[in-house]
């Protein structure tokens, strides 16, 4: 007999919306609204590298599929870019053009997970990494050491350590981290491939903000076990192009092959369009988009920071507190309504793991000078 019609029982824990309920309650608001929920840019993507650049007089064929692989000059200057980042000698074949890191990290959950195997995920976490494994039959383990749990490369280790089971089969972190702003450093990282290498882990490093580190050090981990890591890219954020869908994933030559099915049966192939934007990018023009758009957010960052009591972010986007000590007996919800009232809409810290009373915000999704008057909105909430 036919099972009754229902959805899939493990689609159930994941949320409709990762950011916030409220997004629809902002429209209705009168006055001047500082969305800040969703880590985004206000600018436009560097001249040259927009849709209204490209033409099909100059590029025919535009709007037909491209190769689920990825357009060949795409591959091409992408793998031309990642061998001068990390010295390995990286082929075509280690390559999957994707849509977004989204699309790319979805490619490789499907292409590395068995229905209850377990992903050891660095907290606080981008929120979507966890629905992605749910997708893919997995189970997301969050492992909090982000947020000021630990203090050293060891502590970090120990805590992946600790959460590891027979099931585990790879562990996902990120740096620069959304939504911390932290850089994880450079022994952290080494310690925790050692020691998933010495535990036959799968790596998946998302690295989307590696343009936009304000101080410190950004460490790949690819180099350091290329034989068992998967990195995650987009021109989202580094290039402004987040609406172009278009990324990339960089790994193991012998498991691509299970990507691009996995891809070919998912978003089948990345926009064309949006891979042609990302050749131009790649061509120069995105790079110095990045360094200008990385002066202004370490700017916007740090103010936001200072009249907020926080220490400056290290990279990516975002600020990610505790708000604890503010909260009344409504908890993060009434903290959460009380900003929508006055025009503002920040991400509750329970999208990015077991912060119930943690808020993200992000500093570049408006014009600063606009954001900085949302920052001065909650500061006046926290009673800062």
């Amino acid at each position: 007999m036919p099972r009754p019609p229902r959805v899939a029982s493990h689609l159930s824990a994941i949320p409709p919306s990762v950011y916030s309920t409220l997004a629809e309650r902002l429209e209705r608001v009168a006055g001047e609204r500082y969305p800040l929920h969703v880590g985004d840019t206000w600018m436009e993507p560097a001249a040259g590298c927009r849709m209204e650049d490209l033409s099909v007089a100059d590029y025919p064929g535009m709007h037909r599929y491209a190769s689920v692989h990825g357009l060949p000059e795409l591959l091409d200057a992408v793998v031309e870019h990642e061998r001068a980042k990390t010295g390995l000698a990286l082929e075509r074949e280690h390559v999957l053009i994707a849509a977004g890191a989204t699309g790319g990290l979805g490619a490789i959950a499907g292409a590395l997970l068995e229905p209850g195997d377990e992903v050891l995920i660095l907290a606080p976490y981008w929120p979507l990494i966890e629905g992605i494994v749910r997708s893919f039959h997995g189970r997301p383990v969050a492992v909090p050491v982000l947020a000021g749990e630990v203090a050293t490369a060891s502590e970090a280790v120990a805590a992946a350590r600790a959460r590891r089971t027979g099931r585990t089969v790879a562990l996902y972190l990120s740096t620069p981290n959304n939504p911390s702003g932290r850089l994880v450093p450079r022994d952290w990282i080494e310690a925790l491939v050692a020691w998933a290498r010495t535990e036959e882990l799968w790596i998946l490093t998302d690295e989307v903000y590696e343009q936009m580190v304000y101080r410190g050090e950004h460490v790949p981990a690819l180099p350091l076990a290329p034989e068992r890591t998967f990195l995650a890219q987009t021109f989202s954020k580094s290039f402004g192009m987040a609406g172009n869908r278009c990324g990339y994933v960089v790994g193991p030559r012998e498991v691509m092959i299970e990507l691009r099915k996995v891809a070919t049966h998912t978003f089948y192939s990345t926009p064309t369009a949006a891979q042609l934007a990302a050749v131009r990018a790649l061509a120069g023009p995105g790079f110095a988009w990045a360094r200008s758009a990385r002066e202004q957010y370490a700017e916007t960052g740090r103010r936001a920071a200072e009249r907020l009591g926080l220490p400056a972010p290290e990279g990516s986007t975002f600020l990610f507190f505790d708000v604890a000590a503010q909260l009344d007996e409504r908890g993060l919800t009434g903290l959460l309504e009380e900003c929508v009232e006055r025009g503002l809409l920040i991400a509750p810290g329970h999208s990015f793991g077991p912060y119930p009373t943690h808020v993200r915000l992000c500093y570049t999704a408006i014009e600063p000078e606009r954001a900085l008057r949302g920052v001065e909105v909650l500061a006046g909430l926290l009673g800062r």
